[in-house]
């Protein structure tokens, strides 16, 4: 076995499937599926997942929002993604418990550390929901702030991607593939793998980072099991 404890790290926008915003149940039901197959291997699973097929902050500053106001409305938008995971998770027959940076009592739990891994410990998936709970702080910093606090061995990020590209691949077809890349050379070369404060939180806290294509069936099990998938960033 080579991680026993990840975070997932889930964007928006891959719920959204073949829509143009919103939550497809059938992308959710195949995302349940490949988490069950690590949840019955015995690994510990945790998960953050953003809210941009629903809303964003930084979107709605840019047409003249608040930004605080905008931010915190993309993070009720990832508790209502994390919802609709948790209840995809549960009818796969998967344990799974919301905890959020907000206290909304009424759905989610409010995040505790240790009550969250001890979740993990008994085989639960965790589903952390509204980011860090501060707006200007993305879920990509969410994530690599929990997955440091529940001590991962990895984040991995799954995107509609199949790794890290010296250049956008949709706009040129030519653009190298790295398997691996230091954290020090994917800034040097300027790639946005995620943004700045949550990347340098992972390299300062020496957490590798797996970008992979998590829409490929299979692929997440076989990151997990180790198989050379996507890109490994690290140290």
């Amino acid at each position: 076995m080579h991680y026993k404890r990840i975070l997932l790290k889930l964007s928006g926008e891959a719920l959204m499937g073949e829509r143009q915003y919103g939550i497809d149940p059938k992308r959710l039901a195949e995302y349940a599926k490949d988490i069950k197959e690590l949840v019955e291997r015995g690994i510990e699973v945790a998960i953050v997942i953003g809210g941009g097929n629903i809303f964003r902050g930084v979107a709605g500053a840019s047409n003249g929002m608040d930004r605080v106001q905008g931010d915190y409305m993309g993070m009720l938008a990832t508790v209502i993604n994390g919802l609709a995971l948790q209840s995809a998770l549960e009818d796969a027959d998967v344990q799974t418990r919301l905890q959020t940076a907000i206290k909304i009592e009424a759905i989610a739990e409010p995040y505790i550390k240790r009550r969250a891994t001890r979740h993990l410990e008994k085989g639960r998936v965790v589903i952390f929901g509204s980011g860090t709970g501060n707006p200007y702080f993305t879920t990509d910093s969410a994530a690599v702030l929990r997955a440091i606090e529940i001590d991962a061995d990895v984040i991995l990020k799954g995107t509609r991607v199949d790794g890290i590209y010296s250049e956008d691949p949709e706009k040129n077809p030519n653009a190298k593939k790295y398997d691996y890349i230091t954290f020090d050379d994917a800034i040097k070369k300027g790639l946005k793998v995620m943004d700045m404060t949550a990347f340098t939180l992972s390299q300062e806290n020496n957490l590798p980072i797996v970008v992979f294509d998590m829409n490929t069936k299979g692929n997440l099990l076989k990151v997990v099991l180790g198989e050379q998938i996507g890109t490994k960033v690290n140290n």
